[in-house]
């Protein structure tokens, strides 16, 4: 797996190599129990310190998609798989179904229900890109 970061994207270093790595697992490149390049080996790699790497394992660790094994190295722990896109998207339509049908009991109007959508993403938007 190779992985490729840019330093000019306006997103952390380390935030890339997370998104990178889940894609892999969503995708099947990456499977329960395969080994992840070492920390410093992967730094190397990328041309990058090697605590930017130690953090996307940590917090791929936190999120139950690497198993961080001291002196044996980073393994993909697929038990806790991400869901597939498909599932993912068919959950998330049924959750917005769901609250635009008990927004609506509630007497909103279909372009207000719209407008808070589109405020709330423009929002999370503005968040992100501070970040």
């Amino acid at each position: 797996m190779i992985f490729k970061l840019n330093g000019s994207a306006g997103q952390p270093l380390y935030l890339q190599l997370i998104q990178q790595v889940r894609l892999a697992i969503e995708t099947g490149v990456l499977v329960d129990g395969d080994l992840m390049p070492g920390i410093r080996t992967l730094a190397e790699q990328l041309v990058v310190s090697h605590n930017t790497v130690a953090k996307a394992y940590t917090e791929l660790a936190r999120e139950g998609l690497l198993d961080l094994r001291h002196g044996s190295g980073a393994y993909v722990s697929a038990k806790r798989r991400i869901q597939s896109r498909a599932e993912q998207l068919r959950v998330a339509q049924d959750r917005v179904r769901e609250l635009v049908h008990r927004l609506r009991g509630e007497g909103l109007l279909e372009d207000e229900i719209i407008r808070m959508f589109e405020a709330e993403l423009a929002h999370v938007a503005l968040r992100k890109k501070g970040s």
